[in-house]
């Protein structure tokens, strides 16, 4: 078991958790780090609120339970690991036993297998007669978020047990992030940054979007990311116009534009940064108009995002940008998203916060041109204002021309 703390003391996971406990005002709640087994391609991942909770990311089957009815002040708050199952965990990876270090490492003064967390739950649903949901609400018709699921059959063993909605608890607590999370947030920045001024190099007529693409995930690992953060996105002349693309198999033509969606995952911390370069080292004239235009939209963007504004907010300033230009059927999604352990981060309801991050990238596509443009920031809301952490990345039509000819 693998528990980051280089930024994150254990100290901070012990706070998080115990705020929970006392949001959840007498209520039971668990949190789920979700099934499965190490895939043959990238990583086991748990559930975004069972890291954020516990800093573990290794541990598939794990759980926390709020008990705060519970006498013993040791049991409020308890993390639950499957069983050490030693012949599985010669083709998985060996696991530590529940002693004092690992209680040390993780902060929790009690920890049990999960074989015991049923019985657990049902006492703790009996004694508080209230469980709050933490988990999200799933969308019909997909299968319903692991707690509520557990909950609904807890209520039909217990009577008069009350199910509640607690699902903006934690996207609130994760949304605003702290000193030591801004500290990986910048440094997937940094990391970030370099791996696009490496993938300048890459960028000339002949070259492959596949060779873009692995050029930004070699450097991200060379600066010390885990690798990316999302799949990347590097589309050329009408790939740049498909908002998801991840082909990345084409041959850059001269004279087309490439966007590049890329961002490292840093300590399980994401960045989010686009860009769109002119494949030759110049844009045309209508190339640079549109851009013009997006970084327009972009700037109007990112001096909205501030205390007490909403995506919606923003949206409206940064769309008026290109709905004057002309260009507003083909602005085709929203002006952004929170950004953190996720890359598409929890979203809390409500207006914007000191202390989130969130990403601003407006964007043109003309399919019948066969050309887009995108330009992404993740800006840091601050008290009063915003603080840019991805600004190294140059956007600037001047600024662009000039790295790919360097």
């Amino acid at each position: 078991m693998k528990v980051e703390t280089d930024a994150i003391d254990v100290t901070e996971y012990q706070r998080r958790r115990a705020d929970v406990l006392q949001a959840l005002k007498g209520s039971a709640a668990v949190v789920f780090a979700g099934e499965g087994a190490p895939p043959q391609l990238g990583r086991w991942r748990p559930d975004a609120h069972f890291y954020y909770l516990t800093g573990l990311d290794t541990e598939a089957g794990g759980a926390v339970l709020f008990d705060p009815t519970s006498e013993n002040p040791k049991r409020r708050i308890v993390l639950f690991l499957r069983p050490l199952n030693i012949e599985k965990e010669r083709w998985d990876g060996y696991r530590d036993p529940i002693n004092s270090a690992l209680k040390a490492r993780t902060g929790f003064e009690t920890i049990m297998r999960s074989d015991v967390l049923p019985g657990m739950l049902t006492g703790a649903a009996r004694r508080a007669k209230t469980l709050t949901c933490l988990h999200g609400f799933s969308v019909y018709p997909a299968d319903v978020s692991l707690d509520f699921a557990a909950f609904k059959k807890l209520s039909e063993r217990i009577p008069n047990v009350k199910i509640e909605d607690g699902v903006n608890l934690l996207p609130s607590m994760r949304a605003v992030k702290s000193a030591g999370e801004l500290k990986l947030m910048r440094k997937a920045a940094e990391i970030t940054t370099a791996g696009f001024a490496a993938a300048m190099n890459v960028i000339r007529p002949g070259a492959t979007e596949e060779e873009v693409s692995l050029t930004l995930e070699h450097n991200y690992r060379k600066g010390g990311a885990q690798g990316v953060a999302y799949n990347n996105i590097v589309g050329s002349g009408i790939n740049g116009t498909v908002l998801h693309y991840n082909d990345n198999s084409c041959t850059l033509q001269k004279g087309d534009t490439l966007v590049i969606d890329s961002g490292c995952a840093y300590k399980n911390y994401a960045c989010d940064v686009t860009r769109t370069y002119p494949i030759g080292g110049t844009f045309t004239p209508e190339q640079r108009d549109v851009y013009e235009v997006v970084l327009a939209a972009q700037l109007a963007g990112i001096k909205a995002s501030r205390v007490g504004a909403t995506f919606t907010d923003i949206d409206v300033v940064s769309r008026q940008v290109i709905e004057k230009a002309g260009y507003g059927d083909y602005y085709i999604h929203s002006i952004g998203h929170q950004l953190g352990i996720q890359v598409h981060d929890a979203s809390p309801d409500g207006p914007l916060k000191a202390g989130m991050v969130i990403t601003i990238e407006p964007g043109i596509y003309i399919p019948e041109k066969k050309f887009g443009v995108r330009i992404e920031d993740d800006i840091h809301i601050l008290r009063k204002g915003n603080e840019n952490l991805t600004i190294a990345v140059p956007k600037s039509v001047k600024d662009v021309e000039a790295s790919l000819k360097d």
